[in-house]
């Protein structure tokens, strides 16, 4: 009698209800269209068929296009694959049968795990192979194993840490260069442009004590910038995504939780034209008002910002979305406003556990900052005990629901106007104060501020290049005399 157990044919270790779900949840929810294309590719699937929709679903991904069951099937039958995968009505069903889970997250890792499996099967199989064959050079093909199974490790575990000669040789810094070489290229730049222009490590802000005291925004950094509601941090960071954006030529993405994107964009034609955001909404406007608005637009449309306001945002959804933009559109710098109104992943349900939320967001920003190797500025709130204190000057302490917030940033800045508690205090200036720089000192920044068209602005002359100083300070002179 045959023996039904070894004759059984074994099937390649894969979950079909797995891979369905997660492709019905990418065809009927946005933000799981971005989990799931960001943690699988197409490999990872078993079935031929759920290979080629994923296939479809991931371009959509990555070229920043709506995902559907209908548009998925029109982009099926222009590439000829429609039939093979079953048709509409399949596509159809797999959205019917998926719904919207809110465990996406446990069917990737499902999806995840049943790849690496079927990648241990086979390279098993290669392995039993090469070693039946009785190979002359034994140690050769046990090599060739250890590469097989380490390369399957690698791509389950991707960080295996790095050697301090790999840094120095340039084999694994952010570079690609060896620290000598690169060091001796800074030394050349710096000889050309002179001690007085010898440039930031980081992307420069253009708030040149800002600039000094940060050495710039540098790259994996998550800055906090905290302070009291109507303080004018959104105007701000704003402000600085206009300089890098417009100014350094580098993309910036947005993630704005309160405020819409065409109020943001408002915001920024009413700072770029330096006419009043009254005068745009009413449409008072003369003739020179106009053009400027007009030279405004026109030189924002030349530059790459992303604004997502989509309100609500889970830090998983933030942090899959954020990764889109860094694919799709390259960006440089990443603000986040703010750090209060974004939901944790689920597992802390109650309001008694804000406090462990909010440590669990402000650590996943922070591994967002190193991921992305871009700086992040993430605006936070601070808690009333401001208002009661003498001077109103913000500390440590004051940082609303967590201090996981001061541990895990690189940079907090508390912005304080004294004119919102007297008029009289200060008016149209601002002060800066880097309460934590782990690279760097700590200390004041003086700004000005002029509300009526939400700009801050250096409050001393820039002086980075001897030959425009002149200009620079009439410049300032002008702003003052327009305040």
């Amino acid at each position: 009698m045959p023996d039904t157990q070894n004759t059984m044919i074994r099937v390649a270790p894969n979950s079909k209800d797995s891979e369905m779900m997660v492709l019905g949840c990418m065809l009927t929810n946005i933000n799981s269209l971005n989990v799931a294309a960001d943690g699988l590719d197409d490999s990872d699937f078993y079935y031929t068929e759920h290979k080629i929709i994923f296939a479809v679903l991931k371009s959509a991904y990555k070229n920043d296009k709506p995902a559907d069951v209908h548009l998925v099937c029109e982009e099926l039958k222009r590439i000829d694959k429609l039939k093979s995968v079953g048709g509409a009505a399949y596509v159809t069903m797999l959205a019917q049968y998926a719904g919207t889970s809110a465990y996406l997250e446990e069917y990737v890792a499902i999806v995840r795990d049943k790849s690496i499996l079927r990648n241990m099967v086979n390279a098993a199989q290669i392995v039993e192979k090469q070693a039946l064959e009785e190979p002359e050079n034994v140690l050769d093909v046990l090599d060739d194993a250890q590469a097989l199974f380490f390369k399957i490790s690698q791509s389950a575990h991707p960080s295996s840490g790095k050697l301090i000669h790999e840094i120095l040789g340039g084999e694994k810094s952010e570079s690609k260069q060896p620290f000598l070489k690169s060091l001796q290229e800074k030394q050349e730049q710096f000889q050309l442009k002179g001690p007085e222009n010898s440039g930031l490590t980081g992307i420069a802000t253009h708030f040149k004590d800002l600039d000094k005291m940060l050495n710039g925004l540098n790259n994996s950094n998550l800055m906090i910038l905290a302070a009291r509601p109507a303080m004018g941090k959104t105007a701000f960071a704003l402000n600085i995504a206009e300089n890098v954006c417009f100014k350094e030529n580098i993309p910036v993405g947005i993630f704005s939780l309160e405020m819409s994107a065409e109020q943001l964009v408002h915001r920024i034609i009413c700072s770029q034209s330096e006419v009043e955001s009254n005068k745009i909404l009413t449409g008072s406007l003369n003739g020179i008002e106009f053009q400027r608005v007009v030279g405004a637009v026109n030189h924002i449309k030349d530059h790459m910002m992303v604004i997502d306001d989509q309100p609500g945002l889970k830090i998983t959804d933030l942090r899959a979305r954020a990764r889109r933009m860094k694919e799709s559109y390259g960006i440089g710098l990443l603000i986040i406003d703010y750090l209060q109104l974004i939901s944790g992943s689920g597992s802390f349900r109650t309001q008694e556990n804000r406090q462990g939320e909010i440590s669990e967001i402000s650590r996943m920003l922070k591994n967002l900052a190193r991921e992305l190797n871009i700086p992040v500025i993430c605006l936070s709130q601070l808690s009333r005990k401001v208002e009661e204190r003498p001077g109103h000057r913000p500390v440590m302490s004051d940082l609303r629901e967590s201090g996981s917030i001061e541990q895990d940033s690189d940079i907090v800045i508390f912005m304080l106007r004294r004119e919102y508690y007297d008029p009289n205090d200060k008016p149209g200036m601002a002060e800066l104060i880097v309460a934590k720089n782990r690279h760097g000192g700590i200390g004041n920044v003086n700004l000005t501020y002029r509300k009526e068209i939400v700009q801050f602005a250096n409050y001393t002359p820039v002086s980075y290049e001897t030959s425009h100083s002149d200009s620079y300070q009439k410049e300032f002179e002008a702003s003052f005399n327009r305040h």
